[in-house]
């Protein structure tokens, strides 16, 4: 008897045979997107509802990024930066122009970008603050997710992404988030340079701070001549019904972090945002990367700024933020499996209590799956929902009602 093995069983077991075990994904293989929308290798249609982790705000294969995209493709690809380029300028003036920054640096991952926000507040704090050669201190918080470089990782709190990898970089304080007295007993320390700070904690389950924590947070760093690092390459561009989450508060980070979104999910794009004092401190030769910054990525960045502002995806995540956790509290108040949700915008999460039977959140969402949408879970009893922004109001609620009968099911 011969055995068949359909195309979703054999990528799957390439994967398995070939790349390293360092993700646990859901059993299903994609293979186009468009829009709201993915299709596995056997044709089956899903709604997103985890965006690449907010990569892809703009919707799969956004028409316009993909034209910028293609175009500049057959122009010029990668020059370095040991020359200048025809796109760069323009786009580090648009992109300072768009958030109100006097420089940006661009680079390609957000752990790239948050490195480089390390490294330009520390050069700050020992060129500008005075701090004593390699005393700077950075403050960070509890849950924090930023990246998974040994830099990034030294500040963090999760045992899965520190567990084996040490030793690690010191110059952190690391504080409980959400909690201003820790926060101002940790800047009065002189030798910290930088606050660094995710507005909502997407990664840790989409932990939103007390309305005016961040504001307070920024009055902390003004006190105490330190800089506010916001690390917005999940939150910010549309994400939570807001250009940036900061905006919420009204809050304008002295080094704003971006990335995933920037170019809609076509290509890696990030970038770091400054002010020209924090900025102008690193020098030639002390910073830099052979393809941040490079033709295909400004015109990427450009293209996936400019539909989110002319589509107004922002406001779209805004109105259909609040019904998503209108008919997810609905929900909530009648089951006995899903216990709170929690969210802005259209970055939102619920909490999965485990069942009699041993179910949990990824069962969830192993079952959305054979019903449709797709979403993944994380810290084992969080399910986070973040479909691209470009959904429609009839789309949402056909997703809650994927949801809806998915958790009663095990119900």
């Amino acid at each position: 008897m011969i055995e068949t093995v359909n195309a979703t069983e054999k990528n799957i077991a390439l994967e398995e045979r070939y790349g390293a075990h360092n993700y646990h994904p859901l059993p299903v293989v994609l293979a186009k997107g468009e829009g709201v929308f993915l299709w596995d290798v056997e044709g089956k249609r899903y709604y997103d509802f985890l965006s690449a982790y907010s990569a892809v705000n703009q919707g799969h294969c956004h028409p316009a990024i993909i034209k910028a995209f293609t175009e500049q493709a057959h122009t010029l690809t990668l020059t370095s930066r040991a020359f200048y380029n025809d796109k760069l300028g323009e786009t580090e003036k648009y992109l300072c122009e768009y958030f109100g920054y006097d420089k940006v640096l661009m680079m390609n991952s957000g752990a790239e970008a948050n490195e480089t926000a390390i490294k330009l507040a520390r050069k700050w704090g020992y060129t500008k603050k005075g701090i004593p050669t390699d005393r700077a201190v950075i403050v960070a918080a509890e849950r924090n997710f930023h990246g998974r470089t040994l830099g990034i990782i030294s500040a963090s709190t999760d045992p899965d992404a520190r567990n084996n990898f040490g030793p690690f970089m010191p110059g952190y304080h690391i504080v409980p988030y959400d909690n201003l007295q820790a926060l101002e007993d940790a800047l009065q320390n002189p030798n910290v340079c930088g606050l660094w700070l995710e507005p909502i904690q997407g990664e840790a389950g989409v932990y939103v701070p007390q309305e005016g924590y961040l504001k307070a947070a920024q009055e902390l760093c003004k006190k105490h001549n330190v800089i506010l690092m916001m690390d917005e390459i999940q939150t910010g561009i549309g994400r939570t019904g807001k250009l940036l989450a900061s905006d919420h508060e009204g809050v304008h980070p002295d080094m704003l972090i971006l990335g995933k979104a920037l170019s809609g999910g076509t290509y890696p794009v990030s970038a770091v945002l400054t002010n020209d004092e924090i900025m102008l401190t690193i020098k030639p030769g002390e910073h830099g990367s052979t393809f941040g910054g490079n033709p295909m990525a400004c015109a990427v960045a450009v293209a996936a700024l400019e539909v989110i502002k002319n589509e107004k995806l922002a406001e779209n995540a805004d109105r259909l933020g609040k019904l998503f956790r209108e008919r997810m509290q609905q929900l909530v108040n009648k089951s006995s499996l899903a216990t709170l949700v929690r969210g802005k915008g259209l970055l939102n999460a619920i909490i999965i209590k485990p069942t009699k039977d041993g179910k949990t959140a990824w069962d969830v969402c192993v079952r959305l799956k054979e019903n449709g949408l797709l979403a993944k879970p994380t810290h084992g009893d969080i399910i986070r929902f973040a479909p691209p922004l470009v959904i429609t109001e009839a789309q949402i609620q056909e997703c809650c009602d994927i949801i809806e009968y998915t958790i009663q099911s095990f119900e």
